[in-house]
């Protein structure tokens, strides 16, 4: 497969790696990133980045191939994937597609007239060998019906400080916090679930990211930990002082439209991070902890633990094993056809949910989606004139 990339940043950088390894036949025509930090990532493992270009449109005419790849910040997706749209390729974004609700349904538009099989998205943890245990299981109907769902992604202080660091601290690029690092598990709950959010609510702030506990008030001034991770494009030294504008801890409650309950946490100052669930139907629960590896499914009736597993890590992935799946199956997808776990459709949808909690948590309001979903699907029948 060749692709050709537009922000060749860490993430691309690591992707077209593991590309590289599962599909011989892969390779990176071009790209176009002024200061593609993706690069080195590529140059160690033996890959290369193709011809730079100063514009998308001169890497598309400049090359020809199966595959765009986007891997610029949040807020430029919208309009690279119309360009890569209406020149008629097949396009790659990164999560999450857009970074705003209008985008949402300016794109819902776009792939109105398209066709939403025209664009892949990068919600790795669709492809994660837990995540397809538990579909399993809940299609299985092994759970009964859904009921409520507890859910957390909590992360390292290096991994909180980076986003303090890196242009993901500013809301006008990544959108906000919760969009940009919990996209991912708010579509794969929203996929158990089988229900659109209707009514949220959301609490949080920054308390942790602030001058008032930097350790160097307390005469540590070993600042390492913090830089452990490097920051990108609009990178920053700065981490308690910082001019973010994200938050650092958040909590929301969810009422989807069949009734459906559920609470996310997430905290990016965690020690001993972890990124688990709990989903209680009415006849069974299931339990699963993404960085910890474990999934387990107990029966109400018998009151017992009827299914145990763990999970290894992977030598080529970054999340539970779903990069290197992601990266065989949309291979599979672009050359020959083959099916994929998410679409772009839920991956508006659960941009949307995540940009209606930072609404909730901003105004200190409950915010009702469903005229949102009016507008949302409104603008998915609009055809070409």
């Amino acid at each position: 497969m060749k692709v050709g990339i537009i922000g060749l940043g860490f993430r691309l950088g690591y992707l077209g790696y593991v590309f590289d390894a599962v599909d011989p036949e892969f390779e990176i025509v071009g790209y176009v990133d002024p200061d593609p930090a993706g690069l080195p990532t590529l140059k160690k493992a033996g890959v290369s980045a193709g011809r730079q270009y100063g514009s998308l449109e001169e890497l598309i005419a400049g090359e020809t191939f199966d595959l765009l790849m986007i891997g610029t910040p949040n807020h430029l997706h919208l309009d690279q994937i119309r360009i890569g749209l209406e020149a008629g390729l097949k396009v790659f974004s990164e999560k999450p597609i857009v970074s705003t609700i209008e985008q949402s349904h300016e794109l819902a538009r776009l792939l109105a007239v398209h066709g939403a099989d025209r664009l892949l998205v990068g919600l790795v943890l669709r492809y994660a060998p837990m995540y397809r245990d538990l579909r399993a299981v809940t299609d299985e109907g092994r759970l009964g019906e859904i009921v409520s769902i507890e859910a957390a992604e909590h992360i390292f202080p290096y991994h909180g400080a980076f986003f303090m660091r890196d242009w993901r601290r500013y809301e006008k690029f990544s959108g906000s916090f919760m969009l940009e690092k919990c996209c991912h598990d708010l579509d794969l709950y929203n996929s158990i679930v089988g229900a659109r959010p209707v009514r949220v609510a959301s609490f949080g702030g920054r308390k942790t990211f602030v001058p008032g506990n930097d350790p160097r008030r307390e005469g540590v001034n070993d600042l390492g930990l913090f830089h452990r991770k490097p920051s990108g494009w609009k990178g920053a030294e700065e981490v308690f002082d910082t001019d973010a504008d994200i938050i650092d801890y958040q909590v929301a409650i969810i009422e989807y439209a069949n009734g459906v309950g559920m609470n996310f946490h997430t905290n990016l100052n965690a020690p001993d991070q972890f990124r688990r669930f709990a989903i209680f139907g009415t006849r069974g629960q299931a339990e699963g902890d993404f960085i910890r590896g474990q999934f387990a499914v107990h029966d109400v009736l018998s009151e017992s633990r009827v299914m145990h597993r763990e999970y290894a890590a992977t030598a080529l992935s970054q999340h539970y094993g779903a990069d290197e799946k992601m990266a065989e199956e949309v291979v599979a997808h672009v050359m020959k056809g083959g099916p994929l776990p998410v679409s772009p459709l839920d991956a508006l949808e659960a941009g949307i949910l995540a940009l209606a909690l930072d609404e909730a948590r901003k105004s200190g309001t409950v915010v009702d989606l469903r005229p949102i979903w009016d507008r949302f699907d409104g603008a998915l029948s609009t055809r070409a004139a």
